[in-house]
């Protein structure tokens, strides 16, 4: 009786039964270095039905807002300044809303760079999984520099000075405590089976 006046109650402030089961969401973090094919498990992950939360495109959101080229050094210098300012997980505190508000069940985080992040998913979202992606340098560096996005490197040493960056704020601890691992070095539709296996598995883990 008292749990059916409180689903009630907060059906009268405008909430749905779907907005209720929130909590209930799968969340997969996805974590990799700059080119290690991020990309490639989100589009599995999409195949498969899930939303999309891109973390990276807050901080490309809050360059275009103050005016900025989106550059890797401005993209890499406004990533450290908002972790400073608001905490290690500030980015990830900025994604959770979204995260909130998707309609699918399962939701794939692209981006994380910390164990900061990741234990603020974790608070947030009950059913989260950490998936890592791996490739050498040198195929990253192939990679980004032949996808030319706007904060891509253009040459070896600003990929390596990206490299660090990342490293600095604890993207090398999220991996090495991933959950699951995936390597980055095969043909496309390896890597993908690979995927799609780490997926089931995290959803045959939901499901119990």
């Amino acid at each position: 009786m008292l749990l059916t006046l409180k689903v009630y109650s907060l059906l009268e402030k405008g909430l749905t039964e779907w907005s209720l089961m929130i909590g209930e969401k799968l969340v997969v973090g996805l974590a990799g270095m700059p080119g290690a094919g991020k990309s490639v498990v989100v589009n599995v992950a999409k195949e498969k039905g899930y939303g999309v939360v891109v973390m990276g495109d807050e901080v490309r959101e809050e360059a275009r807002k103050r005016g900025l080229e989106p550059t890797p050094e401005n993209i890499g210098r406004l990533m450290l300044e908002l972790r400073r300012v608001d905490g290690e997980a500030a980015i990830a505190k900025r994604c959770i809303p979204k995260i909130r508000i998707e309609a699918e069940s399962k939701v794939i985080v692209d981006g994380i760079r910390s164990l900061a992040e990741v234990e603020e998913f974790r608070k947030n979202f009950r059913n989260f999984a950490l998936v890592a992606v791996h490739s050498s340098p040198e195929t990253r560096f192939k990679r980004l520099y032949h996808r030319q996005r706007s904060d891509d490197p253009k040459d070896w040493e600003i990929f390596h000075e990206r490299d660090m960056r990342e490293l600095t704020v604890g993207l090398g601890s999220a991996i090495a405590m991933a959950d699951y691992m995936i390597i980055n070095e095969e043909s496309l539709d390896e890597v993908k089976r690979k995927v799609r296996q780490v997926l089931e598995r995290i959803e045959a883990k939901w499901m119990k």
